[in-house]
């Protein structure tokens, strides 16, 4: 058993297309730890199941609803209702100003019938699946933007908070990890909102590494970019930051983001990059679009 917790980021995203139930049910069959569901609510309060408050860069919502763009050219989920949402197809994601698929080499753009689905659908998928075949694989969800959500009078916190009890996510003992980027946010979570979930504070710029000790009041663990923990390579051999450190120091877990086979930076392969971040330098656990790869790495 590997003490490295996996997380599949957006599902089993490195091969189909992320967040569809479809790459959920493949990243289940992969055994990892946690599956990621990042949510955002619709125009009638279901938190969807979707990376961005956009939908133009991964679905077909400019030609199924094109007169519903807004003045910026975006089409936004909390401008549709959930079940006008269920209507769209889903795609491998793209640059919506020229059609270019991000990532070339994953499932073709425009391939095959997948739909958006909301986060109740997800988990009874996942609970289902935990009790047909004896696993328990957790969830990981994060809400996305709760700020731009606010501004539009709508609490997604609470929300989602309200659906994770109601399928019994409730404490620290359940299988669930609850992250956010914003930190505001989280404190209030954990503080106002009163929850007793795991909470994982991810960060993204580097003054927010100096601000472990207050991530600590609240937080149980950091979710950093991995690129914040690697510092450079001297004689083949990589040097790190004081990052996870002074995390385990503060007793919070480090669960990095993300680890893409089909995106290496400076590794020079799959192996040297988990080996690296996971046992060189001791986070406890990392973000993949591909599970599989890195389950079986762990597992030699």
């Amino acid at each position: 058993m590997n003490s490295k917790i996996v997380v599949a980021h957006r599902g089993a995203s490195g091969y189909l297309p992320e967040h569809t139930m479809e790459a959920k049910a493949m990243a289940f069959a992969m055994n990892p730890d946690f599956i990621e569901q990042d949510l955002v609510l619709s125009k009638d309060d279901v938190p969807v199941v979707i990376h961005d408050i956009y939908l133009d860069d991964v679905t077909d919502v400019a030609i199924k609803f094109s007169e519903r763009k807004r003045e910026d050219g975006r089409y936004y989920v909390i401008d549709f209702t959930f079940e006008e949402l269920q209507q769209l197809n889903v795609s491998e994601r793209f640059n919506p100003k020229t059609g270019e698929q991000f990532y070339p080499n994953r499932f073709p753009k425009g391939k095959g019938n997948f739909k958006l689905h909301s986060l109740s659908q997800e988990i009874e998928l996942i609970q289902g699946l935990n009790k047909s075949t004896g696993k328990n694989i957790g969830i990981y969800p994060e809400i996305k933007n709760p700020e731009f959500h606010h501004k539009k009078g709508k609490d997604i916190a609470k929300i989602t908070l309200e659906v994770l009890s109601a399928y019994g996510y409730t404490s620290k003992n359940d299988n669930c990890i609850f992250q956010c980027f914003d930190a505001k946010e989280l404190e209030r979570v954990r503080k106002e909102l009163n929850s007793d979930l795991f909470l994982v504070q991810l960060i993204e710029f580097p003054e927010e590494t100096k601000q472990l000790k207050h991530f600590s009041t609240y937080a149980d663990g950091i979710g950093p970019w991995y690129k914040q923990i690697i510092d450079k390579k001297e004689n083949d051999h990589w040097k790190f930051t004081t990052l996870v450190e002074d995390a385990h120091k503060l007793n919070l877990k480090v669960h990095a983001y993300t680890f893409r086979a089909d995106q290496l930076g400076d590794f020079s392969s799959f192996e040297e990059h988990v080996n690296t971040l996971l046992f060189d330098a001791k986070v406890d656990g990392c973000f993949t679009d591909f599970p599989d790869k890195v389950i079986k790495i762990l597992n030699r």
